[in-house]
């Protein structure tokens, strides 16, 4: 592993969330490439750097793939570059962050949206509703599912018309790895031996945002409240910050240039307590 060089412009890498490519940071990582950082944007095992209909022409490679082989990928990304980055994952991808910040990386952390990890047990009606379209057929367990236009209203166009919805599934949409669905669901009430499991009183973990959006139907305020009080059994460094009316699409979603600027800022100013030259 690269250590510990730690610059003021440190790389920062971007994960993705479940049905979606790399393409939903576009808006992130051009705006922290302007301000002179190496932004790495890698696609989940399965998706790579295709464009979302051609997984969704072929979503096979998606089949199968776990949330292990997806944290070991981003794991490996990671280790391949100069020094340490800021890790910033977007839903499923905060799970992801908050995965790889267990395991030592990264010199800050941002969850926007993100799920849960082992142990937070809250499950609000919207977030189950979501998941029921795979969920509910366990033998497909080993497939990769499409989600419906009229689904993707509901989980990530919440604050559009149908229309608009429609055009931005077009753009961005792809099919659901259900493996990873199955494991992150199933996970949750094995605290310690879930595959998403991580150490909550972990010392020496880095800094770690939570950002919520107020109007958010998969992965609503109420996941990351509960995630904040299981990290208050530790003492290392996790904050929570809510923006109203945003749904899950944070990272896309007129004003997303609000909530980039803060998840960068935070992220710059508490891992400078760890390593000052990130400053």
């Amino acid at each position: 592993m690269n250590q510990p060089k730690h610059t003021a412009k440190p790389p920062i890498v971007l994960i993705h969330g479940l049905w979606m490519t790399p393409r939903s940071w576009d808006t992130w990582a051009q705006r922290y490439r302007d301000l002179g950082h190496q932004v790495v944007v890698p696609g989940w095992p399965g998706i790579g750097d295709r464009a979302p209909a051609d997984v969704r022409a072929d979503p096979s490679a998606l089949e199968g793939v776990g949330i292990l082989e997806i944290v070991d990928f981003y794991a490996d990304v990671i280790a391949s570059l100069p020094e340490q980055p800021v890790i910033m994952g977007h839903s499923f991808g905060g799970i992801f962050t908050q995965m790889l910040l267990d395991r030592g990386l990264g010199i800050a952390g941002v969850g926007v949206a993100p799920g849960q990890p082992a142990g937070v047990l809250a499950l609000p009606f919207s977030t189950l509703r979501t998941g029921l379209p795979v969920l509910s057929n366990p033998f497909r367990i080993g497939k990769a599912s499409p989600i419906s236009k009229r689904h993707f209203h509901y989980t990530f166009g919440n604050d559009l018309s149908r229309a608009e919805s429609d055009l931005e599934w077009e753009a961005s949409a792809v099919n659901s790895s259900n493996r990873v669905f199955f494991e992150g669901v199933l996970s949750l009430p094995k605290k310690k031996s879930g595959i998403t499991a991580v150490d909550f009183r972990k010392p020496d973990r880095a800094p770690l945002l939570l950002v919520s959006g107020g109007i958010d139907h998969v992965a609503p305020p109420a996941i990351q409240k509960a995630a904040l009080r299981k990290y208050a059994q530790g003492t290392a460094l996790v904050e929570r910050v809510e923006f109203p009316d945003r749904t899950h699409r944070l990272v896309s979603q007129d004003g997303w240039e609000e909530i980039a600027d803060y998840a960068l800022d935070w992220s710059l100013r508490h891992a400078a307590t760890r390593f000052p030259q990130a400053t």
